[in-house]
């Protein structure tokens, strides 16, 4: 019996010990398929931007803000809390604990998306109406039934996410995206030729979004239900939580989760109605300001919301993978991986916001009739350098929740939440629309330096200003200068496009290997790279890493 005893523990073991390779490839196909679904979004807007103009969008992203309040209220916090409890109850081998989990978030999910489904029906012209933009209905009306799609794909996603399978979030993602844009144009320019009113067509475009979030959540419904458990373990006879007790859980992680989340999302829409209603009262009539906010939010956020692309996945990958750390008592690996993400989310967020500021213009112009880009232009300079605070925000948040802290974000949200109602209401006023990006940076300053206290306080990671901001700091601004003048250069021989994208690749051949030499990027954060071997091998080979540097390392 003991040495049975013995076998069954070393294989639980085993099967509990987490692979930091396996975490990376993780991020990796997230991070793929993130860069994906962006660039389809991309070649979403440009299209739309010519088919609808500015104002139609307006009305579009008007109703998108109503449609992602409730969606934050509603799926924030629970998809989280599906992938840390699923993560925990493999890092103990309690398969049929993980079984539970998954029928319970179907169930209470189902739920959640039959009501906000049927509220944003039945309430549409009141919803619209709250942010001054009453044609915007239609659009609403259109966006109703993703609410229950988004809420069954967000448990299935959490349900993968805590399984450390991110293949089928990173598909769903795709096709949701690729189906908005196919469906969305299709549509749009069948209302187009039918000739009908702008808040109409917006309203078809919007049933691409739709039919995309029902394809999505199907492929994961199907996946699911053809998926063989390959657990060595799934045949254990644990004891599982009652539901009411798994309802309790489910509540106490994601409910500051989701709070901190609506915060953000509720400053985000009262953004919304102020940027209207101030604009309206300075004279403009309410076309005129939806079609000002619909460049906003069409052409800058866009392109402001690029960089963390690349750090989501991390953030993503993090909280599950944390969890079965500290679940298993590998607390040292959890602290290094923390710090790791921190390292690479200022590493990544830094030279994109200041590259983004600094070419608007040029960038915006490859992608956007001359008109809009141009007047597009001052307000991604001014909102652009917000994406860094974004980048670390989004590992901060992970790292809280994943030690159990998820409650920290909230007060961080709301304070944050303050500055930019505030900030707004005072900026709009006195400098228009240039205050928006203006509060968007207060805003998300006041939360990162909140957030980074509480890593340091509960998590015990002491990251110096130097690591964390001045380094990476210094690094981003030659790699901007180089771009700067490579593009000042080429511009004069070469169309505009073509001059950004060679500019912006030799700042990026000039940055790496100045990140690594600098030892911004340490060794610790290259060895949980899949297949690292032969990148080192790589990056030695192309002088970018010397034996000098891991020394070096290895000593700090």
């Amino acid at each position: 019996m003991d040495i049975l005893s013995g076998h069954q523990k070393k294989n639980q073991n085993k099967h509990r010990n987490t692979n930091p390779e396996r975490f990376f490839s993780g991020v990796l196909v997230l991070t793929a398929s993130n860069i994906l679904v962006k660039a389809v979004g991309l070649l979403f807007k440009i299209p739309m931007n010519y088919i609808v103009g500015d104002t139609g969008m307006g009305y579009y992203n008007s109703a998108y803000s109503i449609y992602t309040f409730f969606y934050m209220l509603s799926t924030a916090g629970l998809p989280v809390a599906v992938s840390i409890m699923v993560s925990e109850a493999r890092g103990r081998g309690n398969t049929n604990q993980t079984r539970q989990i998954l029928k319970t978030s179907l169930l209470l999910f189902l739920l959640i998306g039959s009501i906000g489904s049927v509220l944003m029906f039945t309430c549409a012209e009141t919803f619209a109406g709250w942010i001054s933009s009453s044609p915007a209905s239609f659009c609403v009306l259109a966006i109703a039934p993703s609410m229950f799609f988004v809420c069954i794909t967000g448990a299935l996603r959490g349900y993968f996410q805590g399984c450390q399978r991110m293949v089928p979030t990173a598909v769903s993602q795709v096709i949701e995206a690729l189906c908005k844009m196919v469906f969305g144009i299709l549509f749009a320019v069948y209302a187009i030729r039918n000739n009908f009113q702008a808040p109409i067509i917006a309203a078809y475009a919007v049933c691409g979004l739709t039919i995309g979030t029902g394809l999505s959540m199907l492929y994961l419904v199907i996946v699911k239900c053809f998926d063989t458990p390959g657990d060595p373990l799934s045949a254990d006879s644990s004891p599982v939580l009652p539901v009411k007790e798994l309802l309790k859980r489910f509540l106490l992680i994601s409910l500051p989760i989701t709070l901190s989340a609506s915060v953000m999302s509720l400053t985000n829409m009262i953004d919304t109605v102020l940027i209207q209603r101030l604009l309206q009262n300075n004279g403009m009539s309410q076309e005129m300001a939806t079609t000002l906010y619909g460049n906003y939010t069409s052409l800058a956020v866009p392109l402001f919301n690029l960089p963390p692309v690349f750090v989501y996945p991390i953030a993503y990958s993090i909280v599950p993978m944390i969890s079965k750390l500290r679940a298993s008592e590998q607390r040292k690996q959890a602290k290094n991986i923390m710090i790791s993400s921190l390292r690479i989310a200022s590493i990544i967020g830094m030279p994109c916001a200041l590259g983004l500021s600094a070419l608007s213009k040029p960038i915006l112009s490859m992608f956007y009739r001359a008109e809009s880009a141009a007047a597009a232009a001052p307000l991604l300079t001014l909102l652009a350098p917000s994406s860094f605070l974004v980048c670390l925000l989004a590992i901060t948040n992970s790292i809280l929740q994943a030690i159990g802290k998820a409650d920290k974000p909230v007060y961080a949200m709301l304070v944050g939440g303050a500055v930019k109602i505030l900030s707004s209401l005072f900026l709009t006023q006195h400098i228009g629309m240039a205050g928006t990006p203006v509060s968007t940076f207060l805003c998300y300053l006041t939360v990162i330096v909140i957030s980074l206290y509480y890593i340091y306080k509960y998590a015990g990671i002491s990251l110096s200003v130097g690591t964390l901001i001045i380094k990476p700091l210094a690094a981003s601004v030659i790699c901007v200068l180089t771009a700067l003048v490579c593009f000042s250069g080429i511009s004069c021989v070469l169309p505009e496009g073509t001059a950004v994208m060679l500019a912006i690749l030799t700042a990026v051949l000039v940055y790496i290997p100045l990140i690594l030499r600098t030892r911004i990027l340490t060794k610790e954060d290259l060895v949980y790279l899949p297949h690292k071997e032969k990148i080192i091998s790589f990056l030695m080979k192309c002088h970018m890493l010397t034996e000098k540097d891991f020394q070096s390392n290895e000593q700090r």
